[in-house]
């Protein structure tokens, strides 16, 4: 279905509970960039029975050994059914289940493919869910995680080597394989996106990437973002302010800042007031911002800030 006519007939259906389709949300980034580690915390906020998670990594047209004859990596377009993925992604929209592939990054086999029913909500996360205009089409709001490199590429030998049998030699040589296709293929998909995430230290703190890491949210005016100035003063400045920036493209946007330095009661401020914003009956989810167990207030208020575009786009 083309992109012009999948977004009025979205529109038309409505969304959130009851009108037949789900409210979407796409989170897309490099490798490594912490795409898992958002969702699994908007997954753990809403339930498991309202939300349904799904990566569109599993599309890879290859196994691991086929790959290694092939003059690409799993980051070029030719490497996977992107149009499947699309299709899948248009149907998802419309409330209708697919038959999803599965690829084992274990042991890079490509699996028994899986239904994948729509709940209320529906977050995707992967490498190119923001690839076409008839994917972005699907969404309700879109968002690209942008960590600075040095910090994606340790977090991916981390990862790969503890999860996925790499060493660390392995994983540096695959990065440097993968640049030309990341820098061709998945960072021009930031333009698309209507909330921009980067988690990274405050240089002028004299803070490094070992150091715990605030977060910066671009939030463009694509769609409408929470009215964050009455909520960003005097009690909240501690966790996070609030300025106006200049984007890549030269444009004006607002730039929320959320400071890992700030105090767990600052933070915890800062996200009870985030939530009542959201005017739902439910409490505040303690779920929120953890990473192995520990938790992090700037991953939070960034969740919460998804949670809300979220529950909004269900409203409208």
């Amino acid at each position: 279905m083309p992109d012009k006519q999948m977004a009025i007939q979205r529109a038309a259906q409505g969304s959130g509970s009851g009108t037949g389709r789900p409210t979407m949300l796409a989170i897309a980034g490099d490798s490594a960039a912490g795409k898992t580690t958002l969702t699994k915390g908007l997954v753990s906020a809403l339930g498991a029975d309202r939300i349904t998670a799904m990566c569109t990594d599993d599309y890879h047209r290859f196994d691991r050994d086929e790959r290694k004859s092939k003059p690409f990596t799993p980051l070029h377009p030719d490497c996977n059914y992107l149009e499947i993925m699309e299709q899948h992604l248009q149907l998802l929209s419309m409330g209708q289940p697919i038959l999803k592939p599965i690829y084992n990054h274990a042991n890079g086999t490509l699996d028994r493919p899986v239904l994948v029913e729509p709940k209320e909500f529906v977050v995707v996360e992967g490498l190119f869910p923001l690839w076409s205009k008839r994917s972005r089409a699907c969404f309700d709001a879109t968002v690209y995680l942008d960590p600075p490199e040095e910090i994606r590429r340790a977090w991916k030998v981390q990862r790969d080597t503890a999860k996925r049998g790499y060493t660390e030699e392995q994983v540096l040589a695959d990065l440097d394989k993968r640049e030309p296709e990341s820098a061709a293929y998945i960072r021009p998909q930031r333009a698309n996106a209507d909330i921009v995430v980067q988690f990274s230290p405050i240089l002028s703190r004299g803070e490094t990437a070992k150091d715990p890491l605030s977060a910066t949210l671009l939030l463009r005016p694509t769609i409408p973002h929470p009215d964050l100035h009455p909520l960003v003063g005097d009690d909240t400045e501690e966790a996070m302010h609030l300025k106006l920036l200049r984007d890549d493209d030269g444009k004006p946007v607002d730039a929320l800042h959320v400071h890992s330095y700030a105090s767990e009661d600052a933070t915890l401020k800062a996200e009870k007031e985030l939530w009542d914003l959201m005017a739902v009956p439910e409490p505040l989810s303690d779920q929120l911002g953890l990473i192995d167990g520990e938790r992090d207030g700037p991953l939070a208020i960034t969740q919460l800030i998804l949670l809300y575009h979220l529950i909004q786009a269900k409203h409208q």
